[in-house]
């Protein structure tokens, strides 16, 4: 049950961050296409852009973080015994587990105070755009606390983590 829920997060997770990158990217060559063209722009496609690649960026950092694609320095693991190294580990993945958890207070706090400021363009409230610092800091905890064990470990290796793993069915490679 557990893993089902698990794969749903991921999966949806992966979703929206896909059709993030298609709107923006759809958004980016329309707007490029209208000024070379037509010789005229969108005024709001910049900030609209802008705005989704700073969602897409919170919304994916934990799945970067799951698959082992966030740079780390592993190092020291290799010169202290096995039993530290996990001891470490852990101290670590706390560590960012409370930064990520203040990230979360810091992003609400700076979002609420934001609500009624109107971005430039769009006339959007800005809260609204930096809510992707609190949503995108909560999605990163659950990530990490779902591998906190292979974080541990130090089985978490991005060779060894694909898509297919985590949905079940045959490699792509």
């Amino acid at each position: 049950m557990l893993a089902r829920i698990e794969k749903w997060f991921v999966g949806l997770n992966r979703l929206v961050i896909g059709i993030l990158i298609i709107i923006m990217f759809l958004l980016v060559m329309g707007n490029v296409t209208a000024r070379y063209f037509f010789e005229s722009s969108f005024n709001w496609a910049e900030e609209l852009a802008s705005t989704i690649m700073i969602w897409i960026t919170f919304l994916g950092i934990g799945l970067a973080m799951r698959e082992g694609q966030i740079v780390a320095i592993e190092t020291l693991y290799d010169y202290i015994p096995k039993r530290i190294a996990q001891y470490v580990r852990a101290l670590v993945v706390l560590v960012v587990i409370a930064f990520m958890g203040f990230l979360v207070y810091l992003g609400f706090s700076y979002s609420k105070v934001t609500m009624s400021q109107l971005s430039a363009s769009l006339r959007w409230p800005l809260g609204l755009i930096y809510m992707a610092v609190p949503i995108g800091s909560i999605l990163f905890i659950l990530h990490v606390i779902a591998i906190f064990r292979s974080m541990v470990n130090g089985s978490l290796v991005s060779s060894t983590l694909t898509y297919q793993d985590e949905i079940g069915g045959e490699s792509r490679d």
